[in-house]
């Protein structure tokens, strides 16, 4: 009997281990708490169901969802105090079954995470760890206080009479007892006592034999399993070509990936350890770059990636885009910050190529407008050129005759120059629209733009019957912008407004430009009169190439956008309730 009370607490007592290892990481995933209760629950010790419960009570995991099992506050609140496994009182079930919980308590960092509670069947522990050959000579029964048999294992019924032992099960303990009564008085032999006693001992020890081995196994499992993972994720971390870098809170360097090594040119060994200035910091940037890493330590950094000059081991600088993170420790506090670096160099130079390449495209845009113009520009300046002939021509008939006046001459030459001059600005506007030029960001004056691209336009619509009607406000303020690229997007859109009135009436065929304030903005407005445009046409209209026009390049409406949305406005179309389409330019007064 003290060998059966001695292998029950035994069994007991290495559940309450096992049970203990399921800890709040295990507890957080449930297929790993899962499995490994029903392992538990699989050894054959009497243990029938293991459960998860978080301090509150509320969060519950487990094998199983006994709707019997009750849940003993106290015992889990005893546990909780004594930081000890508690076992509650045996409880009935139904089918005539007796069960007891024991609650193990879990803590992290000297804080109660939540408590294991694994359930009992005492039918179940007494017919699992009773072995046969003993339940061949006693009958085993587990009692309560009153001597009501919660839980049996016998062949056949035990006689009547004295002669049993009776001793305290404990744990779980509470008033239960353990019984056993035999079916005939054995033989007092000394050597059998002792053969028995050599057996008994020699099974414990075989049997603690088996439960560390399986421990070792289940340990060599999880730390090959440690292994992997670490393997796993250093190779990782080795191929990214993103640059990685950890700091401790003092900003000493702990971690750098080979990305980042190859970046920079320093290896890990001449990195790891480095506390600021580090030797990668381009040397005129030096104090902006240690307020900068002073900043982030103190948490105050830039919340989104940040872009910083480093310099290589050769003395060559790039720029490097860094987004940098805290850095948290398994339990949840941060022990410096991680960075990924990004080395933008070819993104650089990639984009500008294509700004150059796009101003090449506006560029050439305008000298397509200009020639498609050309036929109405020689009329305009035909018209100047003729009447300078013309007065030249006067003036030396007039010298030839000798009967002319200084005066009339002065006033025929006087004419002449005014002509000269109409004619030097009419070229003056072509040049300075076509030439190509770096963008600038000056004053612009929106009413007057409008009137200098009117007058390059105005040749065209006069030979085609066509009117434009302006309705500017003579206040508007100045904005900040590129007037020679400003001057493209409104040339392009009254073109365009121009073409799509060519085949109605010659009576509607007015173009409107209008231009107000709204609140920081000038909204200028190109109204034509013509057939507007077709919803499927509408949502493609700003696409590159896509042109309704037979000899189109499908490029103005693109560039027109793409300049807007380069001076921080908007651009868009709207139907004209008149006929026609107008379309909308929006351009803040002051630039962010």
């Amino acid at each position: 009997m003290l060998w059966l009370e001695q292998n029950l607490r035994f069994v007991m007592t290495h559940n309450e281990e096992l049970l203990g290892q399921i800890g709040p990481r295990q507890a957080a995933d449930t297929r790993a708490f899962e499995t490994r209760a029903r392992t538990l629950v699989n050894n054959q010790t009497g243990l029938f169901a293991v459960r998860w419960e978080d301090p509150s009570g509320g969060s519950r995991l487990g094998t199983s969802r006994n709707p019997e099992a009750l849940t003993d506050g106290e015992s889990a609140r005893l546990a909780f105090s004594t930081g000890k496994p508690v076992y509650g009182n045996a409880y009935a079930v139904t089918g005539n079954d007796w069960q007891f919980n024991v609650h193990v308590p879990i803590f992290a960092g000297g804080k109660p995470v939540g408590i294991v509670v694994g359930s009992y069947s005492l039918q179940r522990m007494i017919e699992e760890s009773v072995p046969w050959w003993l339940a061949e000579r006693y009958r085993i029964v587990v009692e309560d206080t009153d001597g009501k048999a919660l839980a049996s294992r016998s062949k056949v019924e035990a006689p009547q009479g004295d002669g049993s032992y009776k001793l305290d099960f404990d744990p779980p303990g509470r008033g239960l007892y353990l019984d056993a009564t035999p079916y005939r008085s054995p033989p007092p032999l000394a050597g059998r006592l002792l053969s028995a006693a050599l057996v008994l001992l020699a099974i414990a020890v075989l049997w603690s034999l088996w439960a560390l081995r399986r421990h070792i196994q289940r340990r060599l499992v999880a730390e090959q399993a440690l292994r992997e993972e670490h393997a796993f994720r250093k190779a990782m971390e080795d191929s990214v070509q993103t640059g990685l870098r950890a700091r401790d809170l003092q900003g000493r360097i702990t971690y750098v990936n080979p990305a980042f090594c190859a970046m920079v040119g320093w290896n890990a060994d001449e990195l790891i350890g480095r506390s600021p200035p580090m030797p990668y910091w381009v040397d005129e940037e030096m104090e902006a770059t240690r307020a900068l890493h002073d900043r982030i330590l103190a948490g105050e950094g830039p919340e989104r990636g940040f872009e910083v000059p480093f310099k290589r081991r050769n003395g060559e600088v790039f720029p490097a885009l860094i987004h940098e993170a805290p850095l948290i420790d398994g339990d949840g506090h941060q022990t410096g910050w991680m960075s990924s670096i990004v080395d933008v160099s070819d993104q650089k130079r990639a984009g500008e190529l294509a700004r150059q390449q796009h101003e090449r495209l506006q560029a050439t845009q305008r000298l397509i407008v200009m020639g498609e113009m050309a036929s109405s520009l020689a009329h305009e300046l035909n018209q100047p050129l003729s009447a300078i002939s013309g007065y030249n021509a006067g003036c030396l008939n007039m010298l030839a005759s000798g009967a002319s006046s200084l005066s009339d001459i002065e006033v025929a030459l006087g004419k002449s120059t005014e002509q000269a001059q109409r004619a030097g600005r009419i070229i003056r506007r072509i040049y300075e629209f076509v030439r190509r030029a770096e963008p600038k960001c000056e004053p612009c004056d929106i009413v007057q733009l409008v009137e200098e691209v009117s007058g390059l336009i105005e040749p065209d619509t006069r030979r085609q019957g066509m009117r434009i009607q302006r309705d500017c406000a003579a206040d508007l303020p100045n904005v900040q912008g590129d007037r020679v690229l400003l001057g493209q997007v409104v040339l392009n859109l009254m073109r365009n407004g121009i073409e799509a009135m060519r085949d109605i009436a010659p009576a509607q065929r007015t173009l409107t430009l209008s231009a107000r304030r709204e609140d920081e903005q000038v909204h200028l407005s190109i109204a034509d009169r013509g057939h507007g445009i077709a919803a499927d046409v509408a949502a493609r209209l700003f696409e590159p190439f896509f042109t309704t026009k037979t000899e189109g390049m499908g490029m103005g409406l693109n560039i027109c956008r793409s300049v807007v949305e380069g001076h921080q406005g908007r651009l868009w179309i709207e139907p004209n309730p008149a006929g026609g389409s107008i379309v909308h330019v929006l351009l803040p007064i002051k630039r962010r």
